[in-house]
């Protein structure tokens, strides 16, 4: 009976990747010279893995490329070689590789063996003995690896080895599978074997969990004799297990087919052919033409979710059966005395049902580690790169998040730390120039604040320089020769696009994009961003986000006939507006006094074409909202109450709509249309600046 692999290869993926984060988190935890063999061990124990899963679902790339990296850990781990700069370096770049690799294997693209070749050149080469320059952006000098004294590579008359394999009859219960290893062999160079078929039982007693099977293999290489050990490590214990070296007198002649088919007698259970060696250059143009065949296809997405909260869900969902059945039973035979027991069940009802919804919803929920977890890389990187030195604190790592809100603020997250490293943190020099410490530090940190996640950036590097940027943006005629603004006026004019006040271009920043893009992008999630910047001590860039995209807690207006809803994290206040506090600006725009400030008002029913109570907004109500630092005063007819709404898009089910961002269906069944603050803000047509500044004039 043959397997579908592919149902596993998600799975595998997934288990794939955390092993690549492991082995990176390792890395950048080992400095050079280091001989933390816990460490060190966990790093070659993930590449095994990896190693070994890609044999196992025939990924020969992936496996060949991780079988040399394995090999110069092995030597590592056993103390034959110290570890070096260059080798942490290479090794991390081969961690890049491999991600890319299992990106393209997720997606059905072709693999990007270019990079992959040349990494493997570099690790040979090191595993040689050769001088090895790692490219790592910074001009590493070649620097000479010592050789090893197990590397029996290139010996007098040695062209490969025999091994021969007899397995206990109890391997294949331990999971263990002698295909899975010749696979693996494979990647060394030709493989022939003999199959020992003398202690297969008859049909009648053969036990098909039970191996009878034994080989004797030869291997046609250069590839030392440990890297062929290694192919057996996990076997060592369940086999008899011999090795000699294949010399030039012998014949490979000797060997016969490879797994030879049953004896005559024993008639095969399944027509299927056995498990073989396969001719690499067959299986790699049969698996080009999957590619090629299924080039672009999407990545699938899962989440893995801890057994508590699936435990929850499953008390949950208990819990609701037991409503239900109470109520079923009393709807049998209802009378008016038992009203109090319907009202007490719907009351259980909605409990529940408002328990299951908030554990459903913490199944998406992930700590944002996922995401901090890049940052560490990005820093050692860039701050050699940069010659700049720099200390990364991280708190908060267990604060959680909605999947889909971390997926999309990764991104502007990056930005925001790589800002912190180019323009923030200072040379060495200049920081004890500046009576510093030499070391600058960065600083994440996630907590949650009401029903929000808030995400700090913060460094102790120079600062914003406020009279830059407003040169700067007068240039750029963002702000008038005359006029007068505040520090955060000042600081907020760094996400205007085109304005930056960078020295120099760079790699990282210095053309005058990004920070409008972050914006922009953080916008879209229905969050914002906010800075604090002092000459001299430091940034903080403070990013708000909502906890979850599917659902947001809501006020419910009436217009008319009509209910709309805002969400509650917008709202500043809600007040009945005087005559007095209404005034008319250039181009017929209203706008609302309230204390010191100026607001421009939008109507509703203006926006929607629909008809409301009263065009007078002092029989009515005004809702001020507030996004991204800037006002507006929506007119409504009435407040209604607020709840919690389940979003649903009206892009994917319609078609984008300005002012509103989603719909809901309400408790009555009917759909309500959830207001889009930024977009209505937009919608005004009056910036709060701009109306500063005309009532100031």
């Amino acid at each position: 009976m043959s397997v579908d692999m592919s149902q596993f290869h998600q799975v595998f993926f997934e288990e794939s990747l955390e092993g690549l984060d492991i082995m990176e988190q390792g890395l950048l935890a080992l400095e050079p010279g280091s001989q933390d063999l816990d460490t060190i061990g966990a790093i070659f124990r993930a590449a095994h893995s990896i190693k070994g899963g890609s044999g196992t679902f025939g990924f020969s790339e992936v496996a060949e490329f991780t079988h040399i990296l394995e090999t110069l850990l092995d030597e590592i781990r056993d103390g034959q070689r110290l570890l070096t700069g260059d080798a942490i370096n290479l090794f991390l770049q081969s961690v890049d590789c491999l991600r890319a690799m299992f990106d393209a294997l997720q997606t059905e693209s072709p693999l990007d063996m270019e990079s992959a070749h040349a990494l493997n050149k570099q690790f040979q080469a090191m595993l040689n003995g050769e001088a090895v320059t790692v490219d790592t952006g910074m001009g590493s000098e070649p620097v000479p690896t010592p050789a090893t004294a197990a590397d029996s590579k290139g010996q007098s008359g040695v062209r490969g080895w025999v091994v021969t394999f007899k397995p206990d009859l109890d391997l294949l219960r331990t999971g263990n599978e002698p295909v899975r290893m010749f696979r693996e062999l494979e990647v060394f160079g030709e493989v022939t074997a003999r199959c020992d078929l003398s202690k297969l039982p008859s049909l009648g007693t053969l036990t098909p969990e039970e191996c009878y099977l034994s080989w004797t293999l030869e291997i046609v290489t250069d590839e030392a004799l440990e890297s062929i050990k290694e192919v057996f490590e996990w076997v060592e214990d369940e086999s008899d297990l011999t090795y000699a070296a294949l010399g030039d007198h012998d014949s490979p002649d000797q060997a016969t087919e490879v797994l030879q088919p049953a004896p005559a007698a024993i008639e095969p259970l399944d027509a299927a052919p056995a498990p073989a060696l396969v001719d690499d250059a067959s299986r790699t143009q049969a698996a080009a033409a999957v590619v090629k065949a299924n080039s672009g296809k999407k990545a699938d997405t899962s989440i893995r979710v801890s057994t508590d909260k699936i435990d929850a869900l499953i008390n949950m969902v208990g819990e609701l059966v037991i409503t239900q059945s109470m109520l079923g039973t009393l709807g049998e035979s209802f009378a008016m005395a038992n009203l109090h027991k319907l009202q007490q069940g719907l009351e259980q009802l909605e409990h529940n049902t408002r328990e299951l919804q908030e554990s459903v919803m913490r199944i998406r929920m992930l700590p944002i580690s996922f995401t901090f977890n890049r940052f560490p890389r990005l820093v050692r990187d860039m701050s050699q790169a940069m010659g700049k030195k720099i200390e990364l604190i991280m708190d908060g790592e267990g604060t959680e998040l909605d999947k889909t809100v971390m997926e999309k603020i990764g991104d502007p997250l990056v930005h925001l730390v790589r800002n912190s490293l180019d323009h923030g943190i200072e040379m060495p020099q200049d920081r004890l120039d500046a009576g510093k410490p030499e070391t600058g530090q960065i600083k994440l940190n996630a907590f949650h604040q009401g029903g929000s996640i808030v995400i700090e950036i913060s460094d102790d590097g120079k600062g914003l320089d406020a009279d830059a940027i407003l040169a700067k943006a007068r240039r750029n005629g963002l702000v008038g020769p005359d006029q007068e603004l505040s520090s955060n006026q000042i600081h907020e004019l760094i996400f205007e696009a085109g304005l930056s006040t960078a020295a120099a271009v760079t790699d990282v920043s210095g053309r005058g994009v990004g920070m409008d893009v972050v914006r922009k992008n953080i916008n879209e999630l229905g969050g914002g961003i906010e800075i604090e910047s002092a000459k001299g001590v430091g940034t903080t860039m403070r990013v708000r986000l909502p906890l979850t995209l599917a659902i947001l807690d809501g006020q419910l207006v009436r217009v008319g006939t009509h209910t709309y809803i805002f969400p509650i994290i917008n709202i500043i206040e809600s007040l009945q507006v005087k005559t007095e506090q209404i005034n008319q600006i250039a181009g017929g725009a209203e706008v609302m006094r309230l204390r010191d400030e100026y607001i421009p008002v939008v109507r509703l029913y203006d926006v929607f074409s629909i008809t409301a109570d009263s065009t007078r907004l002092e029989d009515g109500l005004v809702v001020v909202l507030e996004f991204d630092n800037e006002k507006v005063a929506i007119a409504v007819d009435d407040l209604l109450s607020q709840q919690q709404v389940v979003i649903k898009s009206l892009e994917t089910n319609y078609e984008k709509v300005d002012g509103v961002s989603g719909a809901t269906i309400l408790g009555d069944g009917t759909v309500a249309m959830i207001l889009d603050v930024q977009s209505l803000i937009r919608m005004a047509g009056v910036r709060q600046s701009h109306i500063q500044r005309t009532i100031s004039l």
